[in-house]
């Protein structure tokens, strides 16, 4: 893995530049930027949802850092699918250019469109679909139906003078998908006799032993539990996961049952696909969720999102009461989806408070109601077989699943000086062949926080968990300058420490002493005296209670 911050050479008009900005030692926020005679061609743009340890983030995006001062250089930005990780972002950066122009499939642009309208911006598109030849400045796009959870997703051949890249997005090898839309290997046999230099592959999966499931094994067994479920059933999806809504209808058909879509993204993303022709919806089968509730109990399925523990999202309000449909004893919940890494605890919250709440709850765990959307071991050592690239970039997954491709790769029989262990800022030159690390930008995170884009920092959320985890402790001293005596105080309030203020009594005559002794020692400066203030009630606060709250001194002179 490369770490060490250093700067790339100046490129050179033979060479090809490759630099991740996101989606490398984490699942989501993925952009690639691809440079070549001074053109910058982006491939998706997509945002990575927060952690506990980031409260009050709403949305995490690449560092656009080293294309910020470019933009006029970006010829596309060009997306392989339409899910949130890899289209998020978007908005965000068209703000700083609204006309750079996107490439994707009918389905992907139909859903940023939509997300871009609610930013109330206009994009230029354009669209593409598999098979289809593009020419972008010294960029030569060739587009590869490839199977994914969702539809109509595309890997992307970047053909130039001095290389060939495959990127393959999202991928999996579903021999009998939904939509019967296989991942076209004959593409990329055809590409691999031609020669790829450098392959992008996705490794969200690697480290999963054999092949992905099918997707249809998942609509028995919805069908199966909702017939059993005695009352409402609630079933919990990515909200652009329309193959899974498809099973989810289907099952609901099935048993007489008809369907209330709830969540604003979960009725804009399943009415485009409807409309455009991926979701077959069976006539009178959806109900407004309004309407929903005068139905028998057992004539309804609710179809939601929040299968990640999203705070705000419907399932979650369920579970902590703060939703209009109540839950009880005889639901059944089923969360038809995956755990991203980082979500877990969220999710087991969820389902806590969901069963004792006397829901019964199905998910991945106890039922095959979910099959991954990303190629398994087995799935990616065929791909390296078919494709033969001479160099290989594992993209888009944890560190473990890096390391899990490249070693993929390399039982295949690429030379492991040819596969490259990255992190997000590599900047990797292709040059006669052979991909090299060029240098390691300086990036990190960018936070959304409500209406602010890149204002919070690591330090604000440092100061965030302090605060819900320690609590709060302030301090207030008048002194005299000349002689540190105290005038007025030590007052001290606290919030999150402790019930009684009484606690901070003992304090108080340290405080006191230890302003006299600085004074004694020549100090006069507010803010040394409030260094001093900090360092008291700091020691006093760890030794005696074992805890390391923020504390706030305000020192003035008398």
């Amino acid at each position: 893995m490369a770490s060490e911050l250093f700067d790339p050479p100046v490129l050179d008009r033979d060479t090809l530049r490759i630099i991740p900005l996101g989606g490398v030692g984490e699942v989501g926020r993925n952009m690639t930027v691809y440079e070549l005679d001074g053109k910058l061609l982006v491939i998706d743009c997509g945002v990575l949802f927060p952690e506990e340890t980031q409260p009050g983030v709403d949305l995490i995006l690449p560092d656009f850092g080293p294309i910020r001062d470019r933009l006029d250089d970006v010829l596309a930005v060009v997306l392989t699918h339409g899910h949130e990780d890899h289209i998020g972002a978007v908005p965000y950066l068209l703000r700083m250019r609204h006309d750079i122009p996107i490439l994707g499939s009918t389905l992907t642009l139909a859903l940023i469109e939509a997300k871009l309208k609610e930013h109330r911006i206009q994009p230029y598109t354009n669209t593409v679909s598999e098979g289809q030849v593009e020419q972008l400045g010294p960029f030569t796009l060739e587009f590869i139906a490839v199977n994914h959870s969702i539809p109509d997703a595309l890997a992307i051949v970047v053909q130039t003078p001095v290389g060939t890249v495959l990127h393959t997005g999202d991928f999996k090898m579903d021999q009998l998908p939904l939509d019967d839309r296989i991942t076209d290997l004959r593409a990329i046999a055809r590409w691999g006799e031609k020669g790829v230099d450098l392959v992008l592959s996705d490794s969200t999966n690697a480290d999963v032993p054999g092949f992905t499931a099918l997707e249809r094994d998942i609509g028995p067994v919805l069908e199966n539990v909702i017939a059993r479920a005695p009352r409402r059933v609630i079933v919990a999806s990515f909200s652009s996961h329309v193959h899974r809504v498809q099973q989810v209808l289907d099952a609901a058909h099935a048993n007489g049952r008809r369907v209330a879509l709830m969540g604003r993204s979960m009725v804009r993303n399943m009415t485009i696909a409807a409309e455009l022709g991926f979701l077959n919806v069976p006539e009178n089968l959806l109900i407004d969720h309004k309407k929903a509730a005068n139905l028998p109990d057992d004539q309804i399925v609710y179809m939601s999102t929040g299968s990640q523990g999203e705070p705000m999202a419907v399932l979650a309000r369920m579970a902590n009461l703060e939703h209009q449909i109540e839950i009880g004893d005889g639901d059944t919940v089923i969360l038809a989806s995956s755990l991203i890494p980082g979500n877990e605890n969220a999710v087991y919250r969820v389902i806590n408070g969901l069963m004792k709440l006397g829901a019964k709850v199905v998910h991945k765990g106890t039922a095959r109601v979910h099959v991954s959307g990303h190629a398994s071991a087995g799935e990616l050592l065929y791909f390296y077989n078919v494709l033969k690239p001479k160099n290989v970039m594992p993209v888009h997954g944890e560190q473990r699943h890096l390391v899990a491709n490249a070693e993929l790769a390399i039982a295949t029989g690429v030379p492991e000086q040819n596969v490259l262990l990255t992190d997000n800022g590599t900047v990797v030159d292709l040059r006669d062949g052979v991909a090299r690390v060029a240098g390691q930008l300086d990036i990190g995170f960018v936070y959304v926080d409500g209406s602010t884009v890149g204002e919070i920092t690591d330090a604000d959320l440092k100061d965030r968990r302090i605060l819900a985890e320690e609590g709060f402790i302030s301090i207030f001293v008048a002194v005299d300058a000349q002689t540190g005596r105290v005038v007025v105080g030590p007052e001290i309030h606290a919030r999150g420490f402790a019930p009684d203020e009484a606690i901070f009594d003992d304090v108080k005559p340290q405080i006191i002493k230890a302003l006299s002794e600085a004074a004694a020692n020549g100090t006069r400066d507010q803010h040394a005296f409030s260094q001093v203030v900090r360092r008291v009630v700091g020691r006093w606060v760890n030794t005696q209670h074992r805890r390391r709250p923020m504390i706030v001194p305000v020192v003035i002179e008398a």
